[in-house]
Parts: C-alpha cells; sequence; structure tokens
C-alpha cells in the first residue's frame, strides 16, 4: 500500500518520512512531493493510496489537492495535516470525506494509528469488493485456528509456514496493549501488530482469543532468541506500545505445532511471574511450584484487620502477601491460584466466626459468591476488593444487630485468642473503660473478663488437638501461649486432661461420643463446652 506526503515545508515532510518506519507498517513511502500541484503531476503514474497532506500550502491549498486527486484516483484516501487547530478547517475536511485531520503537533504514534485506521478500511473495502477473496482469507483463517488452536486437522496446510533453517517451528503468542482499553482500539492495535510483524518477521500468523498467533522458524541458539526478542522491543519503541510474547516449545512436525501452541498458552500464565517481556516456556518449565497454603499468623493478621474494618491495612496486607508470591523463585500460576483462594477460604471462616459470636444465625444470608481468580492476570485489586466487601458486609451486620458492648467484646476476643488478649486492649476496641468493662463482661456472661479468655484458649486448643497433628508446643502458641508446661497445666485444669491424653481419647471416637463418658462429663462441668 503507497503513500504520499504532500507538504512545502521541507523540515515537515522530511521529518514526516524520516522518523517514522513505514516499511514496517506494511506502507510504501513515495517521493515526499513540496506543492499540490507537484502531486498532481505524480498522481495518475504513481497511484498512492494514502494521501498526507498539509492543509495550507502556498498556491494549491491541501483540501483543493484533495479534491483534485479524488477526481483522477477516487478510491484514494486523504489525511490532512494542519499547523492550525480551526475549527473551520475541520468542518470543509469533513464536508469533503477526508479520511482524517492532524495537526502537525501530534505525536508520531498518532499519526501511525490514523495511517493504519486508513489502511485498514482500504483493505477491507477491497476485501468486500472480491468476495472470493473475502471467502479465502476466512477460509484460511478457520484451517489455520483448526490445526494449530485445537489440533484437528491432519492435512496441516504445511504450505504456509514459512522457510526454517533446520525445520523446527514454534508457536509465539503476542498480546499488545497501550493504545486504549475499547474493543476498536484493541482491534487496530492487532491489526498493527500483523503489519509490522510481516515485514520484521517470516512468520504464519492470524488473530485468535484476542492474540495474534504467531509461528516462526524456531530459534536455533540463544543468540537468535536475543535477537528476534530486539526486533519486539524494537516495534514497541517505535509504535509506543507495550508486547508480551511467550514462545511454546519448538516442533520439528507441523501436525505437532498444536502442541508448541499448548505450552506458549501455559507460558504466557506467568506473565507476571516473569521478569521479561518475551519469554518461552522452557524457561519456566522446572519451576516446582511454590506457596499454596495461608499460614496460621498470615490468618490471625488479616482477622485483625478485618476486625478493625480498616480498608488501608488491608490494602497494605494484600500487597504485601501479593509481593511474597511474586518473590518466590518456583511459584506457577496454579499455585499463586492456590494460595490467593487460601486467602479467601480464610476470609470466609473469619465471617462465620465473627457471625456465629454475634449470634446471627442466618448462614443462608451470609452467601458471597465464591472468589474467582484468573490464572491468567495476576490482580491483587480484585483479591483486596473481595476481602473488603466481605469486610463491610460482616459490619453491616453487626451494625444491623446493634451488639451490646460485651458481645463486641467477645468478637475480638475470639479474633484475638492466639495473640496477646488484655483487658486495656478490650475496653480500647469497644471504647469503655476497662474496670466499667469488667463489670458489664460479669453481669452479661457470668464470667470474669480473665477466665473467659482462659475458656475460648482451651476451647481453641481442644478443636486444634482433635482436628490437627500439631504439636502440642504449636498448639500452644495458637492460643497465646508461650510456655508449654503452664498451658499443659492449664488444659488439664479445666479439661482434666492433659493434652496428649485429650488427643488420644478424641482418636477412639466410640468412648469420646458416648453420652455419659468421663470425657463429656468433664466437659459439661467445665462451663459450657470446651
Amino acid at each position: 500500500m503507497k503513500l504520499m506526503i504532500v507538504d512545502d515545508e521541507v523540515i515537515i515532510r522530511s521529518g514526516l518520512a524520516q522518523v517514522i518506519k513505514w516499511k514496517e507498517m506494511g506502507i510504501e513511502l513515495l517521493e515526499p512531493a513540496n506543492s499540490a500541484e507537484e502531486a498532481l503531476e505524480r498522481m495518475e503514474l504513481e497511484k498512492p493510496d494514502i494521501l498526507l497532506t498539509d492543509i495550507r500550502m502556498s498556491g494549491m491549498t491541501g483540501l483543493q489537492l484533495a479534491e483534485e486527486a479524488r477526481r483522477m484516483l477516487p478510491r484514494l484516501e486523504v489525511i490532512i495535516l494542519s499547523g492550525y487547530d480551526d475549527f473551520a478547517y475541520t468542518q470543509q475536511a469533513i464536508r469533503q470525506q477526508v479520511s482524517d485531520y492532524l495537526l502537525k503537533k501530534s505525536k508520531p504514534e498518532e499519526i501511525i494509528k490514523t495511517v493504519l485506521k486508513v489502511k485498514r478500511k482500504l483493505e477491507y473495502g477491497r476485501q468486500l469488493e472480491d468476495r472470493n477473496y473475502q471467502e479465502r482469507r476466512q477460509e484460511r483463517n478457520r484451517r489455520k485456528v483448526s490445526w494449530i488452536v485445537y489440533g484437528e486437522r491432519k492435512d496441516t496446510c504445511a504450505e504456509w509456514l514459512p522457510a526454517s533453517p533446520d525445520d523446527h517451528w514454534q508457536v509465539l503468542l503476542v498480546e499488545p496493549s497501550g493504545w486504549g482499553t475499547t474493543p476498536q482500539d484493541h482491534s487496530l492495535l492487532l491489526f498493527a501488530v500483523g503489519n509490522a510483524v510481516k515485514e520484521l518477521l517470516p512468520s504464519m500468523r492470524f488473530e485468535y482469543d484476542n492474540r495474534m498467533v504467531l509461528v516462526v522458524p524456531a530459534a536455533q541458539d540463544n543468540q537468535a532468541r536475543i535477537q528476534r526478542s530486539a526486533r519486539f522491543k524494537q516495534l514497541e519503541r517505535m509504535l509506543k506500545w507495550l508486547l508480551i510474547v511467550a514462545g511454546g516449545l519448538a516442533e520439528s512436525k507441523p501436525e505437532h505445532l498444536h502442541d508448541s501452541y499448548q505450552t506458549a498458552l501455559a507460558a504466557i500464565a506467568y506473565r507476571a511471574l516473569v521478569n521479561t517481556d518475551v519469554w518461552e516456556y522452557a524457561d519456566i518449565a522446572g519451576r516446582k511450584g511454590g506457596k499454596t497454603i495461608l499460614t496460621q499468623e498470615e490468618e490471625k493478621a488479616l482477622s485483625v484487620i478485618m476486625l478493625q474494618n480498616d480498608p488501608l491495612a488491608l490494602q497494605r496486607w494484600v500487597r504485601k502477601y501479593a509481593d511474597e508470591l511474586l518473590a518466590e523463585e518456583e511459584s506457577t500460576p496454579q499455585t499463586i491460584q492456590a494460595a490467593m483462594q487460601s486467602v479467601a477460604l480464610a476470609g470466609h471462616r473469619w465471617l462465620d466466626r465473627v457471625l456465629d459470636a454475634a449470634g446471627c444465625k442466618e448462614k443462608g444470608e451470609r452467601d458471597l459468591p465464591p472468589y474467582q481468580f484468573d490464572i491468567g492476570k495476576f490482580e491483587q485489586e480484585s483479591l483486596y476488593q473481595y476481602l473488603f466487601d466481605m469486610m463491610k458486609y460482616v459490619h453491616r451486620r453487626l451494625d444491623e444487630n446493634k451488639l451490646s458492648h460485651v458481645q463486641r467484646a467477645i468478637i475480638f476476643i475470639e479474633e484475638r485468642v492466639g495473640r496477646e488478649l488484655s483487658l486495656i486492649q478490650v475496653a480500647e476496641y469497644v471504647h469503655l473503660h476497662p474496670n466499667h468493662l469488667s463489670e458489664l463482661f460479669k453481669k452479661e456472661t457470668g464470667v470474669k473478663f480473665v477466665d473467659y479468655v482462659t475458656r475460648t484458649r482451651m476451647q481453641r486448643a481442644s478443636e486444634l488437638l482433635a482436628t490437627t497433628p500439631a504439636k502440642v508446643s504449636e498448639i500452644a502458641s495458637a492460643v497465646g501461649y508461650e510456655d508449654m508446661k503452664y498451658f499443659s497445666g492449664m488444659f488439664k485444669k479445666f479439661t482434666g486432661f492433659s493434652p496428649n491424653e485429650y488427643r488420644a481419647q478424641m482418636a477412639g471416637q466410640q468412648q469420646l461420643d458416648a453420652p455419659g463418658s468421663r470425657m463429656q462429663q468433664t466437659i459439661k462441668e467445665s462451663g459450657g463446652g470446651i
């Protein structure tokens, strides 16, 4: 496709000709013309497809040139370039049906985008006129998708493959961004990528799933990979976009290129876990996986933040957690997905604990949609928003229930059972003087504050002993005791059993579950269930 630049200012026309890499966009740049008259003399012989002309020139204006040129070449597309931000010129240009109107102060990438829009319009118009061409093109694309994406074709159309020095090819998936967020912006960007790649890299290419799919000769060594990466960087610099490029494994048989596509898909899911914009499946294939489970300490910290209803602290917590996941060298999208889901589950556990402690029994009303984590996109904001919505939901329910100071104190105790917990801390949380809270606590619960805290810790310890293989020392720490001997003594005082005896008894379910068993009787006598 041919482009002619017309401007009577040598700086402008030479600048447009040299600054923009027209060839790499699939545009053949004709010799720029220094006047409308010169352009008209050359028009019939050189037959440009696109005219990029200044609107004000000595002699004939750009609009007059556009009118005369269209008589000679009816399909010519005209882009007006002006140094004057004048609405009157714009109106006149619109009346003459010019393709677009740009200011001379426009950045090179804006001029490139405008020219590519016009180029796409011309190509689409020609395709509509040649219905057979359009049908052939659509059929080729269908066959490429069936072959590469779905692995369904046996007649693999190998004649479409670019020449390869050693008969090995690989699939590259290219995700461009940076030209806006609308579907039209992305469509134009993919068109631009296709044009640029055609000039820069021998390939078979097609669009699929908002990506450009390339089948290219496999890089034979690391130096070849570096050179290919540099070509993509060159495109980024030229068009001011961002390219994510992930390569699959090399294949020697065309019928196996679907496997290369699958490995390229696996590679591109690592976009948040690699420190480059161009990488291959081989770079990440050896990863064994990182952290998948939220630790007990992390869950405690999260619970306290959500109970305090602190959005900023929650945001910092999520950011820190996500950054640590990304920093793990062995992390995979799958293990990160598991780790993020682990946080969402911890949030649900917190929700149930708090609402149970508050006496909100309508569990059917608590249902929140499950957390959806996109394995291909690592979005910290989505996890923060999910937890934030959960936090606000719980605090709204608490406000609706008009909880007493003691009920709010009990919720605070439940959430900080594994940490330092004093009457002063709880009183500060519920905004009461410690002495007043102590009196209210005894009046409403029938139990002194310190006894209630101890009983709550013993209850949590008994649950952990019965349901986890954790060591007794770990359980002691989890419920707020650093001295294991002291913890064991307190546990036996409240249950009649040492921690190990309790665990052994729980392992024998028949004896433990008997209604008249010694264990059940001890729990009952200790104050309403441990």
